[in-house]
């Protein structure tokens, strides 16, 4: 069975990976030179548990279960953050603690209240503090992996045009495959439900403090988190990441191309307004190092939908989907598409190990030629 997949971010390449160790016959297509070159690689590197999501059963549902299914099969591209707190604010919560908590309890996802302050946390009163279990991905070492599974059955640096005129198999660049897998989030085929485009912005920040991990819930607040990299963190926030709305890919990344320093500095001075209300210290500790851009795509509705969507299209099979973990759901599903029983539950790789240590090409950002120094 000849399978070719598209896009060399998380889905891309843990289906491309797991499909070749099962023994199929795979080509994975990027228009990009190397891995992770968009979302996959410029985000905030959390592996979540769910807790993000207190208005999204399904999301919430998907995302426990990934996590747990992630540090079984990729034990060496995450490492535990010590102090993770999601902090439930008194006036700016869409949900008071007592209801957030309940969620969080009925969902079977294991937390602890938190009764002193945390290190940091001031201004603005809170209604609650839980502290939990999430992980920041290594994404440089993730790269490297999969680099090395991948190199010899790539194909980079080239844009796919795809032509299914024909009923039993669809071609790319003039090759015959059996099935084609689609990662793209609809930048390739159209997805099988309503989305829009959005440009997004986050903000790298340095400091020598050891600062524990902060996530503001639920609604239009901000979250501060580590990086791989030692002392620096993302700054992200509900209403000024996002830098725009649009119904297609090509609008996206042409507004994406063509955004102003000004437009940067603006939602700099938003995130930094809206964190320094509840870590007043932020501005003292932390030194701005600089911008990531990408684009997400995202189901259209007021709903906090980010679970995962596998679509079947003839022998096109797309997937949509918000977050890391759902690797494993939806290659289920993918597996099932395909006629194949079952993944096997582990791999015997002992190459696995030389992941552990430390690997390089972390700043790698959506525009390749804007550098900072770190």
């Amino acid at each position: 069975m000849k399978i070719a997949v598209v896009g060399s971010g998380w889905y891309g390449c843990h289906f491309a990976t797991t499909l070749k160790m099962l023994g199929y016959d795979v080509t994975l297509f990027e228009q990009h030179m190397g891995v992770f070159p968009e979302a996959s690689g410029n985000n905030q590197f959390r592996l979540h548990q769910g807790f993000h999501y207190a208005r999204h059963h399904r999301t919430r549902i998907q995302t426990r279960d990934g996590f747990n299914r992630f540090i079984e099969r990729y034990p060496f591209l995450s490492e535990k953050i010590d102090r993770n707190f999601y902090v439930i604010p008194k006036e700016d919560s869409l949900i008071d603690f007592m209801t957030y908590r309940q969620i969080m309890i009925s969902s079977g996802i294991d937390f602890h209240e938190v009764r002193a302050t945390p290190y940091g946390l001031g201004g603005k009163e809170v209604g609650g503090i839980i502290r939990c279990d999430e992980r920041v991905i290594l994404t440089s070492k993730a790269r490297n992996y999969f680099w090395s599974k991948l190199k010899d059955c790539a194909v980079f640096g080239t844009k796919v045009s795809l032509d299914q005129t024909t009923t039993d198999a669809p071609c790319i660049n003039g090759q015959r495959f059996d099935w084609l897998i689609d990662t793209t989030w609809g930048h390739l085929t159209k997805p099988p439900v309503d989305v829009f485009y959005e440009p997004t912005i986050l903000f790298y920040y340095r400091t020598e403090a050891d600062f524990p991990a902060y996530t503001f819930v639920d609604g239009d607040l901000c979250s501060l988190y580590p990086t791989e990299k030692r002392g620096v963190y993302t700054l992200s926030s509900v209403p000024h990441t996002p830098l725009g709305r649009f119904r297609t890919s090509a609008e996206a990344r042409a507004f994406l191309s063509s955004v102003s320093a000004g437009k940067l500095a603006e939602h700099r001075e938003r995130m930094e307004a809206q964190v320094q209300a509840y870590l007043p210290s932020f501005g003292k500790e932390f030194s701005y190092l600089g911008p990531q851009l990408a684009i997400k795509t995202k189901p259209v509705g007021a709903y906090d939908d980010r679970s995962c969507y596998v679509h079947q299209d003839r022998r096109v099979i797309s997937v949509l989907s918000g977050k890391v973990d759902s690797i494993f759901y939806s290659f289920e599903k993918i597996l099932n598409i395909l006629g194949i029983e079952n993944e096997p539950a582990s791999f015997a790789d002992p190459a696995e190990q030389a992941y552990r240590g430390e690997a390089s090409g972390f700043w790698q950002h959506y525009n390749p030629d804007y550098n900072f120094a770190y």
